[in-house]
Order: C-alpha cells, then sequence, then structure tokens
C-alpha cells in the first residue's frame, strides 16, 4: 500500500486529521469505551467494600479494592487493545485481497489484452492510472514482458504458416493447370484416368493448403471475379473430397453466389461434405439438398453413419460458431469445423447440426440473401479458367472394335488432334467427331496392346466407370454407328459433353 499523505484543507476551514494519526487515536476511544463497563460495575462494588469494612481493616480493603479494580482495568485495556488490532489487521487484510482481485480481474486481464491487440509493453505499463504498489507493477512489468514474448513468437509461427501455406497453394495452382493442359493433350483412356486421379489428388491438397491458409490467416488462393452458379458450387466442393463418388446432390436452384464469398461457400461445403463422409460407413452415401428459402439458401449434409450426442453437438456448434482465433486445443485431424466456423464468420454463413432423419448427422449451412444472385442470361456456369477436356475422347473408346497398335494409334492421334485456336485451347471441326474418326480406322486390327494396360476397350470402360462415379450415374452409352451422325456433333453438344466427362467436379468451379 502507498504512504497517504496529508489531504489538502477542506472548504469548511477545519484541518482533516490524516489518515495514519486517525489510526493512532482511535485505540484510547476505544479503550475508554471498553473500560467504562467494568469500571462501573466494579467501583461502586469496591466503594461498599470499603465502606462496610471494620475500621481495622478498612485501610487494606480500600488497597485491595484499588488493586483489584487496577488489574481489572489493565486486563480489560489489553484485551481490548489486542481485539482492536486484529479487527484493524482483518480490514486490512480484506483490503489487500479486494485490490489483488482487482489486479487480478481488471488490471492484468486488460493489460494483456492491449498487448495481445498490438501495443507495446512500455505503452501499457505507462497507461495504467490506477495505483500500484512496488511489488504490483512489478509483477505487472514481468508479466506483460512474458506476454508480449509470447504473442510475437505465436505472430511469428502464423506468419510462417500463412507463408507456407500461401506457397502449397502456388504449387497446388500450377500443377492443377499443369495437368489440365496434359488432359488436353492426351487421349488415351489410361493416360487420362490417370491424369485425373492426380487432378484430384491435388485438389485435395489444394484445399488442405486453403485450410492452413484459413486458420493462419492468410488469404485464399482463389478469386473469382463473376457471381458461381449454386451447381457449380456444389460439384467443386464435391471434386475436394477423397469420398466424392458417395456424395449424391439433390438441387434445383438456379442461383448463384457472389464472386468475393464463393470460394468460401465452396471451401465450407467441402469440410461439411468430407466430415460427413468420414463419418460414414465406407458404402454409405452423403446427400446434399439445397432449398431456396426468403432468407437465402440453405445447403444440408446428410449421412447415415455415426450419431453425435448432445454432448459432442454442442461441441460441434460451438467449434463452427466461435471461430476464435486460439489454436491451442485443436489437434491434426479435427481442423474442419474450425476452418468452417473461420470461414462462417467472415462471410455471414449460419451453421448447425441436427440429427438427420438417415439416421446420421445433418449439418445445415444457410447463405444469407446478400450473397446470392440471379444468374445473367449467358453467364457461364463458372469461372473462366474452366478447364477444356479432349472432346468425347472417353464415350468414341468402345466404338473402336479392336486394340490398335502403338505406332498407328500415335499416327492416328497426331492426324486426329484438334487444331489450336487463338486462345491455344483445342478447336473442334465443325461436323467431326471422333466416332467418325474411329470410323476411319482399320477395323480388322486384332491382338494385345503393347501399353501393358489391357485393351482399348477395357481402358474405356475403366475410364467410363471413374465418370459415373464422379457424377453418380450410369455409365453413358456407346457412340452411334458413324453411319448416323451422333448428336454430340454439334457445337453445342461439345461443351454439354465436357461437362458430362469432366473428371474433378470442382472444374467447374475454377
Amino acid at each position: 500500500m502507498t504512504a497517504q499523505t496529508a489531504l489538502p484543507r477542506p472548504r469548511t476551514g477545519r484541518l482533516r486529521i490524516p489518515a495514519r494519526r486517525r489510526e493512532q487515536r482511535a485505540p484510547f476511544a476505544y479503550l475508554a469505551r471498553a473500560l467504562a463497563v467494568p469500571l462501573v460495575v466494579t467501583v461502586p462494588v469496591a466503594v461498599w467494600l470499603v465502606v462496610a469494612a471494620p475500621g481495622s481493616l478498612r485501610a487494606p480493603a480500600v488497597i485491595g479494592a484499588a488493586a483489584g479494580i487496577l488489574a481489572l482495568a489493565c486486563a480489560v485495556a489489553v484485551a481490548a487493545q489486542e481485539r482492536w488490532r486484529a479487527r484493524r489487521l482483518a480490514g486490512q487484510l480484506d483490503a489487500l485481497r479486494a485490490e489483488a482481485e482487482r489486479f487480478a480481474d481488471e488490471l492484468l486481464p486488460a493489460a494483456v489484452g492491449r498487448i495481445a491487440a498490438g501495443e507495446t509493453v512500455d505503452r501499457v505499463l505507462t497507461g495504467v492510472r490506477e495505483p500500484l504498489t512496488g511489488p504490483q507493477r512489478r509483477m505487472l512489468a514481468l508479466i506483460a514482458d512474458r506476454v508480449g514474448t509470447s504473442e510475437s513468437r505465436r505472430a511469428a509461427a502464423m506468419a510462417v504458416g500463412a507463408n507456407a501455406a500461401g506457397r502449397m497453394q502456388a504449387l497446388a495452382t500450377g500443377m492443377l493447370a499443369d495437368l489440365r493442359q496434359m488432359e488436353h493433350r492426351h487421349s488415351d483412356p489410361a493416360v487420362l484416368h490417370d491424369l485425373l486421379h492426380l487432378d484430384h489428388r491435388t485438389a485435395q491438397a489444394g484445399r488442405l493448403a486453403d485450410s492452413i491458409a484459413v486458420l493462419t490467416g492468410a488469404r485464399s488462393g482463389r478469386r473469382w471475379a463473376k457471381p458461381i452458379r449454386m451447381e457449380s458450387i456444389l460439384r467443386g466442393a464435391m471434386g475436394r473430397i477423397a469420398g466424392y463418388q458417395r456424395v449424391r446432390l439433390h438441387s434445383t436452384s438456379e442461383v448463384a453466389v457472389v464472386g468475393h464469398a464463393a470460394e468460401g461457400v465452396m471451401h465450407a461445403l467441402a469440410e461439411l461434405m468430407d466430415n460427413a463422409a468420414n463419418f460414414s460407413p465406407p458404402t454409405a452415401e452423403v446427400h446434399v439438398y439445397v432449398e431456396e428459402v426468403p432468407a437465402g439458401a440453405v445447403i444440408t449434409v446428410e449421412d447415415s453413419g455415426l450419431v453425435m450426442g448432445e454432448v459432442a453437438l454442442r461441441r460441434a456448434q460451438s467449434a463452427v460458431a466461435a471461430g476464435s482465433g486460439d489454436l491451442t486445443g485443436l489437434s491434426g485431424t479435427r481442423l474442419g469445423l474450425t476452418v468452417v466456423g473461420r470461414l462462417a464468420r467472415k462471410h455471414g454463413l449460419t451453421v448447425s447440426f441436427r440429427p438427420s432423419a438417415r439416421g446420421g448427422t445433418g449439418a445445415v449451412m444457410m447463405i444469407p440473401q446478400e450473397m446470392l444472385t440471379v444468374p445473367r442470361p449467358g453467364m457461364d456456369a463458372g469461372p473462366d479458367a474452366e478447364p477444356v477436356l479432349p472432346p468425347e475422347a472417353p464415350a468414341a473408346a468402345p466404338s473402336v472394335p479392336a486394340p490398335a497398335e502403338t505406332s498407328d494409334r500415335d499416327e492416328e492421334a497426331r492426324r486426329t488432334a484438334p487444331a489450336l485456336g487463338e486462345s491455344g485451347l483445342p478447336k473442334r471441326r465443325r461436323g467431326q467427331t471422333l466416332s467418325s474418326a474411329g470410323h476411319d480406322r482399320p477395323a480388322a486390327r486384332t491382338g494385345s496392346s503393347s501399353g501393358g494396360h489391357g485393351t482399348a476397350a477395357e481402358r474405356a470402360a475403366r475410364f467410363s466407370t471413374f465418370r459415373s462415379a464422379v457424377h453418380g450415374t450410369t455409365p453413358a452409352a456407346p457412340a452411334p454407328a458413324p453411319d448416323h451422325p451422333s448428336p454430340a456433333s454439334a457445337p453445342g453438344a461439345d461443351r454439354d459433353e465436357h461437362n458430362a466427362t469432366a473428371p474433378s467436379p470442382e472444374s467447374d468451379a475454377r
């Protein structure tokens, strides 16, 4: 406690007694009040005894009565002094306890909060206006210094994580672009199947890099300038998870998400779909429903896996609702809901969980109305960076009656390769399809393929199965005979066939 000084003279003209002097005078008044009662009782009794005593014993009686009264007064005075001292110490202890609680509950959290907000330790200590004792100020300085050092290390670690996430995002984006170019150049079903598998794996790595970027406060690696249709949002989210074959989309919505929020919505949906797929049996399906309501669009992800109890539901709800910057309680396998919470707070999304009618858990995400727009006529289903795959290469493969030799296949691929347009993408010649191009090939080729991957029909069947797994549909029927031109030869059908054979649902959103 700081030393008390004399207070200024009040306006009444009377000098106030300092606190320390009042404390020194207080025991005398307290002792007087303590001695008053025993003296009032014992003095009359002593006088009566002296008067009643015989003449020869009166002098000893007076001495004895006086000694007794004095001893009693001394005992009462000592007891009163000790009691007053105990009460004063208790009061001081209560004052110290209250001041310590104020220091711990108010001053210290406020100082730590200001340091966490970015202020320097010296500025925080200078800004404390409350009177502090020497030990309190030293303790506050020590704690503030430790907190400042911890915040500096935390900021440095977050910056390193954000930098690493940015590099991973750039690498994933570059790898996806390279894979798309390879998909344009190769028409062999087996090679294309492997490229599509790598494309999907790279998309998952990109999602992980995006999650780290979200947790570290870095910017997302994608920016869309145009609104993205809801169908492309759903397919883009589905293409970023490992169990995309088990996801079934149920959407007739025609709305689009504004460009600045499309990536965040797509990422949050991917995390919810991945969570539903991971906590479901390997053969169970995950169903995604879209419903337009006056407040916006409601997307429901339902699974038939493990049922979350009340405690688990509350924990999941708090994870997506808090979105705090504290990452100390996270584990390496529990990042998804925290990422969803960060994205929901950033874009104004509302995420909740409930028991699913399919026996599992349902995640409900509502996109507010201000983030939705009506697609304009002629607006693409996805961004301009949508890749273009070789037209109808998978569908034409089943029409080939027998495998071809490697040299003949390469020569035929070079001869039938589409010309490049001004944008560097393949340009189809009007009226030509790979079905009709395959009709010009020799039909009497037999034998085994030298590629070591089975016949061309088997490779085409594998690719068709992969495609049907992506979209959840049955494989397309073989192309019609060359004598009757296929409807896919029309210019508009080329675009539709490309969308149907896209290996990764995310391709529409790129």
